[in-house]
C-alpha cells in the first residue's frame, strides 16, 4: 500500500523472466511487449488507457530507482488476470515517500510526483526487502 508500506522478504521466484532496463523507455517497451503478447495469446483487445497507465507506472518506478535508489538492479513484468505486475528493484533500503507539494516557505516544489502517480494508478503496491540489501517495489496495474 502507499501510505503504509507493506514490507515482505522475497526470494528469487522460480521461472521468472528478468531484465535490467537502464532507462525508463526500456521498461516501457518491456511492459508494452508483455501486454501485447498476452493480448495476442488470449485473443483479447488491448485497453489502450490501461496500457498507458501500466507504461507510466513502469516508467515512474524505473525513474525513481535510477534517481533515488542507486540504479535498477532487477526488473520484472508479468501479465495475469489482475493486470500488469511490474517489479523494480534497486540498491536502496529507503522506503518511497510522498513529499509535500510546497516547501516550508510555501514555494512549489519541482518533482516528487512519481510515487503518488504509482499509488494512484495501481491496484496494489508492495515494497519488499531483498536478501542482499535494497528493495523491490511491485505494483499491479489493472488492465480493464
Amino acid at each position: 500500500m502507499c501510505e503504509e508500506h507493506m514490507i515482505e522478504f522475497i526470494g528469487e521466484p522460480l521461472g521468472a523472466h528478468r531484465t535490467r532496463p537502464c532507462k525508463p523507455a526500456e521498461a516501457r517497451r518491456a511492459v508494452e511487449r508483455a501486454v501485447a503478447e498476452r493480448c495476442r495469446a488470449t485473443h483479447t483487445p488491448c485497453d489502450t488507457n490501461a496500457l498507458s497507465d501500466a507504461l507510466l507506472v513502469a516508467s515512474e518506478l524505473t525513474t525513481n530507482a535510477i534517481l533515488h535508489g542507486g540504479g535498477v538492479t532487477d526488473f520484472r513484468v508479468d501479465v495475469d488476470d489482475p493486470g500488469v505486475r511490474v517489479s523494480v528493484s534497486d540498491r536502496s533500503d529507503a522506503l518511497p515517500v510522498t513529499v509535500p507539494r510546497t516547501d516550508p516557505h510555501g514555494r512549489l516544489r519541482h518533482g516528487g510526483h512519481g510515487w503518488p502517480i504509482v499509488c494512484r494508478l495501481s491496484r496494489d503496491v508492495r515494497v519488499s526487502d531483498l536478501p542482499t540489501g535494497g528493495k523491490c517495489i511491485t505494483a499491479v496495474v489493472p488492465l480493464s
